[in-house]
């Protein structure tokens, strides 16, 4: 899987319009489109569930990232793969029995990906890292779009690659938070491979060009 892609987040998308803003992103150099699933449990807010997720099932073209901020994850993710998911990633500190969670998203043909909140720390990832297909860094705390950036994010993307590297392990490092014009660049040349972009994207008056300077 090439890497250096776009996942715009479709929490930032105008929901009134939402088969129009993902025809858009079907046209335009997006790579995945990311969805952001919330409980008002595991993070302070709750966006979309199965509905929605119809929706974006019904007219989505491209890569369709799943990322689940619930908890108990296990008990949803089947229903969001039958839902048009390609790829789910669950939290490290809302799964009990990871590995499990794991081994069930991808015994359905789809990715997984494990996820880490900003305070906690990549070597927990050591046990798991070479059975995910990506790992999700989290550069602000999860729950809201439109927050600051949390620098500390290079520094836990570069442990995050020597740890893939030192298990032999082919997971894609993704970037959730924070992203825009300024960073972009700095990030994929940091390591990252796929970057999650909202408002970053939605908020300009063109978000296909936004989406060409994000890749540059």
């Amino acid at each position: 899987m090439k890497t250096k892609l776009i996942a715009p987040s479709l929490l930032s998308a105008d929901f009134g319009n939402l088969q129009r803003d993902i025809e858009m992103l079907n046209n335009s150099q997006a790579d995945w489109l990311h969805v952001d699933v919330m409980d008002g449990r595991f993070v302070p807010n709750i966006s979309f569930g199965f509905p929605v997720m119809k929706t974006i099932q019904q007219h989505a073209k491209k890569f369709v990232d799943v990322h689940l901020m619930i908890v108990e994850p296990e008990k949803y993710v089947e229903e969001f793969i039958d839902y048009g998911a390609d790829l789910v990633s669950v939290h490290y500190e809302a799964c009990t029995h990871l590995h499990r969670t794991i081994n069930l998203i991808q015994s359905k043909g789809v990715k997984a990906g494990v996820v880490l909140n900003p305070s906690t720390p990549v070597l927990m990832l050591e046990d798991i890292i070479a059975d995910v297909d990506l790992v999700l860094l989290m550069s602000v705390n999860p729950g809201f779009g439109g927050q600051k950036f949390i620098e500390n994010t290079y520094k836990k993307i570069a442990e995050t690659k020597d740890l893939i590297l030192s298990n032999n392990s082919t997971a894609l490092i993704e970037i959730d938070g924070g992203v825009n014009l300024d960073n972009a660049s700095k990030l994929f040349e940091a390591g990252a491979d796929v970057l999650v972009a909202g408002n970053a994207v939605f908020s300009t008056e063109n978000p296909a060009r936004t989406i060409e300077f994000l890749k540059v």
